[in-house]
């Protein structure tokens, strides 16, 4: 896989795009621990971006 070839590498190795816990799970099976997406947090303008780092983070309903 990608992941595996990165590592082998010794690179770092990034997931973007990720949308789904499906996707995600995916990632984790693959040894992929770093990734991004819509799952996680969607983009937000950069006056609220202060507010996101310096607040609590969000939890998600399960």
């Amino acid at each position: 896989t990608i992941v595996a070839l990165g590592a082998s590498l010794g690179l770092a190795v990034i997931a973007e795009g990720v949308e789904t816990d499906g996707q995600h799970q995916f990632l984790l099976a693959m040894g992929c621990e770093t990734y991004q997406g819509y799952l996680f947090a969607r983009p937000v303008p950069i006056d609220e971006f202060e507010s996101l780092l310096l607040g609590p983070l969000p939890r998600k309903a399960a």
